[in-house]
């Protein structure tokens, strides 16, 4: 620990772009043929004579935790003036078995090409110190590392989830975050406002209804998520609750303004169970009244049967199934995933109400099936998207979650790629960026020294 902010911090979102290009990315890869799960380090520096080659794999040491999400200890957040710890450092990833509820504090720090599992919290010492199980997202914020979790604390994973705190310094668990809960009873990604101390929550499941795969009856019965939570951060209390309608299925991932005086910011849908869609929404303060108006509408594509799954043959169409998005660290472009159609799409933000459409590459997909130029066959499609803080390259993946990508795709393989932007609008795949794990699944990729969803800020960027 050091007597000086991390360099890695950066006050503001704007500062934060001007940061070193990134070296290396981590990776995190499940297996599902009987083997543990691993954290691959990939050099990422064209420079590197190691450039595009896996330079160390971690493997964990039990089978069956179903790497998922994962984050930093640390970032930019601990500069704002409230932080009780402005001198920690970006050190440690914690990496979540979302299946098993087990979770993996990994040192980057004495070699950052070679991490290190340093401490394991156990499944019932999660379930018995928070009262939750399965562990999803890890955000640093001012409090402590912030982590939701899916379940309850209980093997079998009734509801409610929630988010549980761990503190920065010797990396033990706090306990429970909510106060006050109010309806709230489904959780999944969770983001804040810091200029205006409010916490967003979203909604997916619980484990019953995504540890065995999708469930078409329960989603047309609007069972999943369909609802967003706004919170007090610092009562933990229950304000608010934002609900999108039955109709529109598994609420996930929140990206709010970069900007701390902003008050708005964006959050996907995977499904519209009336017409197969999905959507973007942008939520917005309005007159000390939190609202949500849907702002991106992406139309499901018409396929034949036999070039479909299972769970889609009946319907005729390939659903997009938006199932990540990210946010330039400049507030101007937008990425979405459609992990269905084999789609990422390009947003241009700079108006939230009204975003356009700037770029869009194809990979994959249940129905196209579409190459990567390289030539290289992709199986599964966009799914978890990584931005580099200068906002000029995008890194993703391909597995969204074992029983669900069994359901949609035929022996998925995982694979890692980049698409280059153009700071004016569009993007392209690079041609010679295709890294093939095979049996190795894909999923979050975080990358040296922070990226775009990794950081908060507590200082807004200076005016134009």
């Amino acid at each position: 620990m050091g007597l000086t902010a991390d360099k890695t911090f950066y006050p503001t979102a704007k500062m934060a772009m001007e940061a070193p290009a990134e070296e290396l990315a981590y990776v995190a890869t499940l297996n599902v043929h009987g083997k543990p799960d691993s954290l691959c380090t990939v050099d990422v520096n064209p420079n590197s004579a190691d450039y595009l080659k896996t330079v160390s794999e971690l493997v964990l040491p039990n089978v069956g935790d179903e790497l998922h999400h994962f984050g930093w200890n640390a970032c930019s957040a601990h500069l704002c003036p409230y932080a009780p710890h402005p001198d920690v450092e970006r050190r440690y990833l914690l990496i979540p078995g979302l299946r098993s509820s087990r979770l993996y504090i990994v040192d980057t720090k004495d070699n950052p090409k070679e991490p290190k599992i340093i401490k394991t919290i156990e499944p019932e010492e999660i379930m018995e110190k928070t009262g939750y199980s399965r562990p999803h997202t890890i955000h640093c914020g001012p409090e402590g590392i912030y982590v939701s979790a899916l379940g309850g604390g209980s093997s079998s994973g009734e509801g409610p989830g929630g988010i549980f705190l761990i503190d920065h310094l010797d990396l033990e668990i706090k306990g429970q975050w909510e106060n006050d809960r109010g309806p709230q009873y489904y959780a999944y990604d969770f983001w804040w406002h810091l200029g205006h101390d409010r916490v967003v929550t979203s909604e997916w499941a619980t484990p019953d209804l995504f540890e065995d795969g999708l469930n078409l009856e329960a989603a047309v019965a609007g069972r999943y998520g369909h609802k967003l939570h706004i919170w007090d951060l610092k009562t933990h209390n229950h304000l608010q609750e934002l609900d999108l309608g039955k109709e529109n299925q598994m609420v996930l991932e929140l990206r709010p303004s970069k900007n701390p005086k902003n008050t708005y910011g964006f959050v996907g849908v995977v499904v519209n169970t009336q017409d197969l869609s999905a959507s973007i929404w942008t939520w917005y303060l309005d007159k000390g009244e939190w609202k949500i108006q849907k702002t991106i509408t992406i139309p499901a594509q018409p396929a034949a049967a036999e070039e479909l799954p299972a769970p889609l043959k009946q319907f005729g169409a390939a659903p997009p199934l938006i199932t990540d998005i990210n946010l330039s660290l400049d507030d101007k472009f937008l990425y979405v995933s459609c992990w269905g159609t084999g789609e990422l799409h390009q947003y241009d933000v700079s108006d939230p109400f009204n975003p356009k459409l700037a770029g869009l590459v194809e990979i994959g997909g249940v129905a196209k099936k579409k190459a990567h130029p390289s030539g290289a066959p992709a199986t599964g499609g966009p799914q978890m998207v990584e931005l580099s803080r200068d906002g000029k390259r995008v890194y993703f993946t391909n597995s969204l979650y074992s029983s669900w990508d069994d359901q949609f795709y035929d022996d998925i393989k995982g694979w890692f790629v980049k698409a280059d932007v153009d700071p004016n609008g569009g993007f392209e795949l690079d041609k010679d960026f295709f890294m093939d794990f095979g049996d190795q699944r894909t999923h979050q990729v975080r990358l040296q020294g922070g990226d775009s969803s990794s950081d908060s800020f507590c200082f807004p960027n200076e005016e134009n």
